[in-house]
């Protein structure tokens, strides 16, 4: 069974846990509380040197890193991954935009703002960069949902997935979904999805990081 290191409220962790849900894949849950640190003790660098999460355990000792590979791993040869050379890198296509420009603004946003403490005030500057890029990249999406129902193979797939991370939770984090209705129609069909689990569903056991660090 494949061994998840999460954080509950991470976009990029989250994304990983709906995957798993929709495509009923057993796990076990460890959770890691970045804001505590619980990613930089000397136990978890260990086996990630970059000190995030996601982190998934494929085997005894070998770890997966960053969570759009991490899904490509899990759902390789299921109906979340394209079978069509196009549609795989259609799919690619979007899970890059989501990283380079969704990821960095809407999740640094939102990172900011809903999860530290007095995020907002530490980073004024920053904030407003992150608003304009990430209504751009928002725009992005809108345009292309205008005419399709999914961004990859006429379906629901890894890009969705990728990309509702953190697209659901812009609200969270000062962003007006009011003018994009397409993404809301979006995201609703994500939701409907068989399997759909939210951000707050937890797995019936999830062990703690530091309580686990602490035994090692």
């Amino acid at each position: 069974m494949y061994k998840l290191y999460s954080m509950q409220r991470s976009g990029n962790s989250y994304k990983v846990r709906l995957a798993l849900s929709l495509l009923n894949m057993p796990y076990h849950a460890i959770e890691i509380d970045i804001l505590r640190g619980e990613s930089r003790t000397p136990e978890f660098l260990a086996k990630n040197p970059s000190g995030q999460v996601p982190l998934l355990e494929v085997a005894e000792g070998r770890y997966l890193a960053e969570s759009n590979a991490i899904l490509w791993f899990v759902a390789n040869g299921t109906a979340l991954s394209p079978e069509s050379h196009i549609e795989r890198a259609e799919a690619l296509q979007w899970m890059f935009f989501e990283q380079h420009a969704l990821e960095p603004n809407i999740g640094a946003a939102y990172f900011w703002v809903a999860l530290v403490k007095g995020g907002r005030d530490l980073q004024t500057h920053a904030l407003e960069d992150w608003m304009e890029r990430g209504y751009a990249a928002l725009q992005v999406m809108e345009n292309h949902l205008k005419g399709h129902d999914y961004f990859a193979a006429s379906r629901l797939t890894l890009a969705d997935i990728a990309l509702y991370g953190y697209t659901h939770v812009a609200n969270h984090c000062d962003y007006d979904l009011s003018t994009f209705p397409a993404i809301r129609t979006w995201l609703r069909r994500v939701e409907q999805a068989p399997g759909f689990v939210s951000m707050d569903w937890r797995p019936a056991e999830v062990d703690d990081g530091a309580s686990i660090a602490a035994s090692v």
